[in-house]
């Protein structure tokens, strides 16, 4: 005996609606920890097969310490309120290698728009600001192995670090925030001129500064007044003025200065989010 023809199914009004409800995007804070937390693994991914860019740049921060701090301290020209000069020195140059590894990772946003990689990116529903956040973040981690590098090197010459596990905590902090900082300047850069050749004179043109015009090398106090008055708009300052507190245990304002550094980290993304669509125009 058979059954009965089965009768179609018609559509309800209920099935109309869910069909053409479109769906509700993840909120973007969801998505901005797996993000940052891919990015990181990609860039130490990057590091582990190929350790040469971790070779290579170890040799300026060396040769800055060798050179610079060593016969400073023998001539004694610089103040350092009693602290040996190559001690002194030190924190700035875990701030400038971190710095210098940041500033040009706009190169490689621009390397992806080019590969067309960019454009993937920007049609999934991650939000540009957890895109750009992710980048960022993955700067200071290639940053932060730096920094470990130059501790090492600052430590087998005999410069006096605290090995204290919560002011290194601090110093990761302060290394990773000023980082976030200089990619998305860097990523905002990329984003004005469009071009990885403009983009390298660019950050050419503002490293030096950046670097001279804080207190990496010398004290606020010797500088003159108008150096004065942009190393107290620089974020390097006080990114070293951090460090030199943490690692050397100096007179410092870290209150300050992880607020100063968290704010214009925040306001990094901010711009660097903001211009990252016309790179896939």
């Amino acid at each position: 005996m058979s059954g009965a023809p089965a009768v179609p199914r018609t559509a309800s009004a209920e099935d109309t609606t869910l069909l053409l409800t479109p769906p509700v995007p993840r909120p973007g804070w969801r998505l901005l920890p797996a993000r940052v937390v891919a990015m990181c693994a990609v860039e130490l991914q990057k590091l582990r097969h190929d350790r040469t860019e971790l070779y290579t740049r170890a040799v300026q921060p060396a040769l800055w310490l060798l050179i610079f701090g060593q016969t400073f301290t023998r001539i004694r020209a610089i103040p350092t309120g009693g602290v040996p000069y190559i001690d002194y020195l030190a924190p700035g140059i875990i701030a400038q290698s971190a710095m210098f590894i940041a500033i040009f990772y706009g190169i490689q946003i621009i390397w992806e728009r080019d590969a067309g990689i960019l454009n993937k990116l920007l049609v999934t529903p991650t939000p540009r600001s957890a895109l750009i956040t992710g980048k960022a973040f993955a700067a200071g981690v290639k940053s932060l192995v730096q920094a470990v590098v130059v501790i090492v090197i600052a430590a087998l010459l005999g410069v006096a670090l605290t090995w204290n596990p919560l002011r290194l905590l601090g110093v990761a902090l302060a290394v990773v925030l000023a980082s976030v900082f200089f990619s998305c300047l860097s990523m905002t850069i990329a984003g004005i001129v469009l071009s990885r050749d403009r983009l390298m004179g660019f950050g050419q043109a503002i490293t030096m500064p950046l670097f001279f015009g804080s207190n990496a090398l010398y004290p606020v106090s010797v500088m003159p007044g108008w150096l004065q008055a942009v190393s107290k708009v620089n974020p390097l300052s006080y990114q070293v003025d951090a460090l030199r507190g943490l690692l050397l245990g100096t007179p410092a304002h870290p209150g300050a200065d992880f607020a100063v550094l968290a704010v214009a980290a925040a306001l990094g993304v901010a711009a660097a989010s903001a211009l990252l669509g016309r790179l896939a125009r």
